[in-house]
């Protein structure tokens, strides 16, 4: 243990890290407040004496609150069929087939009231066959009684699509679908974006631990101080332990405290109620995570912790390994975005089967688990389908303790000059 003392306050008194973990937390803050300032957040209307008036940020938020109100809570039928009837009437009112070609100002004033309700509308009603989705004005609003059954037809004939060579996933799918808390909910105000800037900033504090970590075996190998700490009572298999145990337990801190911060800092600007919606609401109406939004704020961190424990534990093994830091660092870092280079550049199918068991994929942007969440990608091997998601935090389960062992080998067997 106070062998474990002394290298974790060696390596916090190091002024890189320092500032690498200031730089973490000053990311966490201005993370957690762009989401705010984004045009999604901007209205325009007219209010009782006439005037034309501009909200944005905080004030645009609370403007969606407070004209979507009648709408928030329980998602039933009947308020989704009042919607699509309204939203109709609007479009039949000024003679267009789409709100994009409504004159200036009649959505924020006509449609923004209840538009989240008919999001999913037209993804629900898409054709089984060719997965089109019809106009709204096509969609008949007495078949909104049946709103959820609708929801359970659509996940079949999807994944009749998106898998038709895989009947294992498709009910799979099915299940996972069954599971989903209904009827859904909804509370107005929050947005997506701020979501995805919640696996930005894990992505950047993940390249800034990977910064920290990669030095920690080879920067002893690089001055020679390796030669000596090996002449010591411990100073090869509890030394090395205990700079993994250093490293790891520093990162995970600071990757813990900065995702607290975050979503403590960015639901308190959104409003907490909103962490109730359905994900469904937000994603797609047909999401297979029986989740709200709070719930997979947490998974998505719980996720990443695993991602980022994972790919620090890789980490240290190439810096067991180099002598160079340099060398190390440009490895570890090209690890941290193989995720994104496999998603761009393998095809589909392929770029799945690898990316998902990259240590850094978790919080990788595009092929972070989110996104895994929020679409219907399985691993297929033979009859049995095995939800993406769930391929991901099992890579990382595994990850953790075999590329830390590595480490400790490694090092344990590394020969000195």
């Amino acid at each position: 243990m106070r062998l474990l003392k002394v290298e974790m306050k060696r390596i916090l008194k190091t002024r890189l890290t320092v500032i690498l973990l200031s730089a973490a937390l000053l990311l966490t803050f201005v993370m957690a407040w762009l989401p705010i300032t984004f045009p999604s957040n901007s209205f325009s209307y007219t209010d009782a004496q006439g005037n034309k008036v501009e909200v944005n940020g905080l004030q645009g938020i609370a403007h969606k609150k407070e004209v979507q109100a009648d709408i928030a809570g329980t998602v039933t039928p009947e308020k989704v069929r009042h919607a699509v009837e309204d939203y109709q009437a609007v479009l039949n009112k000024y003679g267009v087939d789409t709100s994009y070609d409504l004159p200036d100002g009649i959505y924020e004033t006509e449609i923004l009231p209840y538009a989240p309700l008919v999001k999913g509308i037209r993804e629900a009603f898409a054709n089984p066959d060719t997965g089109i989705a019809p106009g709204i004005l096509d969609i008949d609003p007495e078949k909104m009684d049946d709103y959820y059954g609708v929801c359970g037809e659509r996940i079949a004939s999807l994944m009749k699509q998106e898998q038709k060579y895989h009947p294992a996933a498709q009910q799979a799918a099915i299940d996972l679908y069954s599971q989903v808390e209904k009827p859904y909910r909804f509370y107005p105000g929050y947005s997506t974006e701020a979501m995805e800037y919640q696996i930005l900033l894990a992505f950047l504090v993940l390249l800034l631990c990977t910064v920290i970590a990669a030095p920690v075996f080879t920067s002893d190998y690089q001055t020679g101080a390796d030669d000596i700490y090996r002449c010591t009572k411990y100073g090869k298999t509890r030394f090395a332990c205990a700079k993994l145990l250093s490293a790891c337990i520093i990162c995970g801190t600071a990757y813990c405290l900065s995702a607290a911060v975050y979503l403590l800092v960015s639901n308190s600007l959104w409003g907490w109620e909103c962490t109730k919606s359905s994900m469904q609401i937000l994603y797609s109406i047909i999401s297979l995570p029986n989740m709200n939004i709070g719930q997979m704020q947490v998974f998505v961190a719980v996720s990443g912790l695993l991602g980022l424990l994972a790919t620090t534990s890789l980490t240290l093994f190439l810096s067991s390994r180099f002598k160079n830091i340099a060398a190390c660092l440009s490895a570890a870092l090209l690890f941290c975005i193989l995720p994104i280079v496999v998603y761009m550049a393998l095809p589909e199918e392929l770029a799945i089967w690898i990316y998902s068991v990259l240590p850094a994929s978790a919080v990788s942007l595009q092929t972070s688990i989110l996104y895994a969440a929020a679409d219907f990608d399985f691993w297929n091997i033979g009859s049995l389908a095995v939800w993406l998601p769930h391929v991901m935090i099992g890579a990382y389960i595994v990850e953790i303790p075999v590329f830390a062992g590595l480490a400790v080998w490694s090092y344990i067997t590394h020969k000195t000059s």
